[in-house]
């Protein structure tokens, strides 16, 4: 029975990823489209409102704009609020393929608050984000350099202009909104999928003729029976304290041949990228040609010092004993503050696990940009749950040092980086709430938070632990002798500082295109979706952190220091430097960030990201080296 039933697994795993294949992550394999009939209600929902220059989110309704009669805050994963979304119901409501022109949600009414409020934004470039479906909104542009259509999330709140003859600038509103709904026809049947959401804003300064009889009321500037659309912003909208806004809208359905599966095509490719995935490949095969020419160098060279070492055991010149075989006695000794290493080690498991299971997931297309927030709260409950790795790997480290006191080893896994994770987090989670910023996580999610940190995660930790340090210490090949041995004079090339900064340019080589998208996924507020390309530079980064780290500790043991514990943890640990660095060039370069305070998150949270990637990277390239010298020194015969 057991031969039938692995079959019918593999069976399912091989329809499981020709099913994901094609779907390259578009959309989250398993969700059911949403059919409709004619004349069926579509509930547009609005999100927050974004700005790259500012980098702090606010509810949609924190502007004076139309409400319906009761907010009905939308249910949101963990992800989706650390992310700042804040989805509600709105006033517009569209019955499937019944169009509507000058259709009125309301009359505003400004006051001196709310016009503050709206300059504010209009200046700030704030953009306006719907949903209908669960497909964002966009705004179609004609690119001037090849014609093609582009499309940018969201619309803004307004713009900046003069009227003719003058010099003074206003502020103008978008209060009219002509939405194209795309649909795709079942050939089967009656009902229609939503495959596209599409806007054109204007800002019209809508006139109406007798009194205002609210939604009834006929305008002369948007009149459906006279013929009369909206078209330009020729007579704009300006926002003025004391004055009424009229918000309007029409909405047309178009029929599309897109089917429902590939409806996320459009938001996905919404810029030209070929050029850039040309040049992570181009990246990616030097990455990987200079690793290949490393290792053929370490095999080559290794493999001729083990056979000279233990030819030369039968012969006199062995009391003559050079390079890395001379240290024997003294490269297994436990280094100077070993617990922090054991700490930081098992930490970098914890955050090595946490993104290998999340890429294998979202390369599978279970966190497609479709499962909104979806990623975000996977890394988290992942990283809670390799606490058991972070708790083994620290204990088996510490106990190989001869540690005895393994529950105080427990406690710093558990508490050292997530303890100053939170404490950034929390200092700009509070910045963020002196903004009044919907990105300010709320504290019943703080509370959340802490929940998954002291409930799950540091009992993992210490289940983790408890185990490692149950099972036997790992033995050295080699005996560590009693008195230390004095390290002679280095070259000024092997000097720890230099080989450290020079170990991570390398790694940081592999990483720095595909880093520029994800910088611009998080700060541009695009989608990032090329998991395929993301797994594989995470592969190479791996094999670089490693191959660097060991031709380098090599380079140490033969000029005879063999204090490589720390060195090979910071050898690779340094490419975080330079992420950050290159994380400053991307915000003088690319960014318009003005606002002290959005300047403070930018750098806080890249200075965050930058302290995971050093334990990260740090970590690979120490196991690559323990590895090493374990296998070197057990390779060769020691009298």
């Amino acid at each position: 029975m057991r031969a039938p039933a692995m079959l019918r697994c593999a069976a399912a795993l091989a329809v499981l990823l020709a099913v994901a294949a094609p779907a390259a992550g578009f959309y989250l394999p398993g969700v059911a489209p949403s059919d409709f009939k004619k004349g069926d209600a579509l509930q547009v929902k609005v999100n927050k409102l974004t700005s790259i220059k500012t980098q702090l989110p606010y509810t949609y309704y924190s502007l004076p704009f139309c409400k319906p009669n009761t907010i009905v805050d939308s249910a949101e994963n963990l992800g989706e609020v650390l992310r700042g979304d804040r989805i509600e119901n709105s006033p517009y409501v569209f019955q499937m393929r019944e169009p509507k022109m000058c259709q009125i949600v309301c009359k505003a009414p400004i006051d001196e608050k709310g016009a503050k409020e709206l300059k504010e934004k209009i200046e700030d470039e704030y953009r306006v984000n719907m949903i209908l479906d669960n497909l964002p909104l966009v705004v179609p542009i004609t690119r001037q350099d090849n014609n093609k259509i582009a499309y940018q999330g969201g619309f803004h709140v307004g713009a900046k202009g003069q009227y003719t003859g003058s010099k003074d600038e206003k502020y103008f509103i978008h209060n009219h909104l002509s939405f194209t709904v795309k649909y795709h026809k079942d050939d089967d049947s009656e009902l229609y999928r939503i495959v596209g959401f599409e806007v054109h804003p204007y800002s019209v300064k809508h006139q109406y003729d007798g009194e205002w009889n609210g939604v009834d009321t006929r305008l002369s500037t948007c009149d459906p029976h006279a013929s009369k659309f909206v078209t330009n912003s020729d007579s704009p909208q300006e926002v003025e304290a004391g004055k009424d806004i009229i918000f309007t809208y029409d909405v047309q359905f178009e029929d599309s041949e897109v089917k429902w599966a590939s409806r996320w095509d459009t938001y996905l490719l919404m810029t030209d990228d070929q050029i850039h995935w040309f040049s992570i490949v181009n990246s990616l095969m030097i990455v990987l040609f200079l690793s290949g020419m490393v290792a053929m160098i370490m095999l080559r060279t290794l493999y001729r010092d083990i056979s000279r070492y233990n030819q030369l055991e039968t012969q006199e010149e062995a009391q003559e004993e050079t390079g890395w075989k001379l240290v024997h006695g003294d490269v297994f000794r436990p280094p100077s503050n070993s617990d922090l290493l054991c700490v930081y080690v098992g930490t970098g498991v914890q955050f090595f696990g946490m993104l290998l299971v999340t890429m294998i997931f979202a390369v599978l297309g279970f966190l497609s940009p479709s499962n909104r927030g979806g990623l975000m709260t996977a890394m988290l409950l992942v990283w809670v749950l390799m606490g058991l790795l972070a708790g083994y790997t620290s204990s088996r480290l510490y106990k190989m040092f001869k540690g005895s006191e393994w529950k105080k080893i427990t406690l710093q896994t558990a508490f050292l980086f997530p303890g100053v994770a939170f404490v950034i987090f929390f200092i700009l989670n509070a910045l963020i709430w002196g903004e009044k910023s919907s990105g300010a996580v709320p504290f019943t999610t703080m509370f959340a938070l802490v929940l998954l940190w002291f409930g799950i995660s540091v009992p993992l930790v210490f289940v983790g632990s408890y185990l490692g340090f149950k099972k036997p210490a790992m033995e050295p090949p080699v005996k560590t002798n009693k008195i230390p041995r004095q390290i002679p004079e280095q070259a000024w090339y092997m000097n720890p500082i230099f080989t450290i900064l020079i170990g991570g340019i390398l790694p940081f080589g592999a990483v720095f295109i595909e880093l520029f998208f994800i910088l611009t996924s998080i700060w541009l507020h695009q989608f990032y979706y090329i998991f395929g390309f993301l797994f594989l530079v995470f592969v190479i980064l791996i094999i670089t952190c490693a191959e660097i780290t060991i031709v380098l500790c090599y380079f140490q043991l033969c000029s005879e220091d063999y204090m490589w514990w720390w060195r090979s943890y910071l050898t690779s640990g340094s490419s975080a430097l330079y992420l950050f660095l290159y994380a400053a060039f991307y915000f003088s370069t690319k960014l318009q960030i003005t606002k002290l305070v959005s300047g403070i998150l930018y750098f806080g949270y890249m200075l965050l990201a930058s302290y995971a990637f050093f334990v990260l990277t740090g970590t690979i390239g120490f196991c690559a080296c323990f590895w090493f010298t374990r296998l070197i020194y057990s390779s060769v015969k020691i009298d």
